[in-house]
């Protein structure tokens, strides 16, 4: 995780937060929140990426994850879900977001032209079962803190719905 003071140890699950660039709202629609999903699914399949726990709101998401290499695997993501955010903004022709994206670019990142997310993924190890359903609980009642649903199962882009035994969007692993 390039320039991150913060550290991922070994295998064990960490509660990770990737935030969109000044907080702009990207994830309003199914088809931006689709790209995040997809890059997890990939992880999935191809690496021992293992997915706890997610919410996605609309300018940022919360995960609980656990892979060999989960800063890698966080830095394949953001490089991944940037690139194919920028090109469907660039084909529905977004001129305004991307100009956003393109004006909060930090000077450092002369390899772009935008910058989707900020820097850094805020990893907290999750030691105890205490910590995971204290985590768990955070991620879940996100948008029902912010007045979107009432109930946490309510909101379509959490894993809450996995937990309630409805039908989620991606698999997690609810095992730990």
């Amino acid at each position: 995780m390039p320039r991150s003071r913060y550290h991922i140890l070994g295998r064990s699950p960490h509660f990770l937060t990737a935030t969109i660039n000044h907080w702009l709202p990207i994830f309003t629609r199914p088809e931006t929140v689709n790209i995040v999903l997809d890059s997890w699914r990939y992880l999935q399949r191809e690496s021992d990426f293992k997915l706890y726990g997610y919410v996605i709101l609309e300018n940022h998401l919360h995960l609980i994850a656990s892979s060999e290499n989960l800063g890698r695997d966080m830095q394949r993501f953001k490089s991944y879900t940037a690139k194919e955010i920028i090109a469907y903004l660039e084909q529905r022709q977004s001129a305004k977001i991307l100009e956003m994206l393109a004006l909060f670019k930090r000077s450092h990142k002369i390899e772009s032209t935008y910058q989707v997310w900020e820097e850094g993924n805020h990893p907290q190890i999750i030691e105890t079962e205490a910590v995971m359903c204290q985590k768990m609980e955070y991620i879940h009642h996100n948008p029902v803190k912010r007045g979107y649903v009432d109930k946490p199962e309510h909101w379509r882009y959490s894993s809450a719905r996995n937990y309630a035994g409805l039908e989620g969007l991606i698999e997690v692993t609810r095992v730990w």
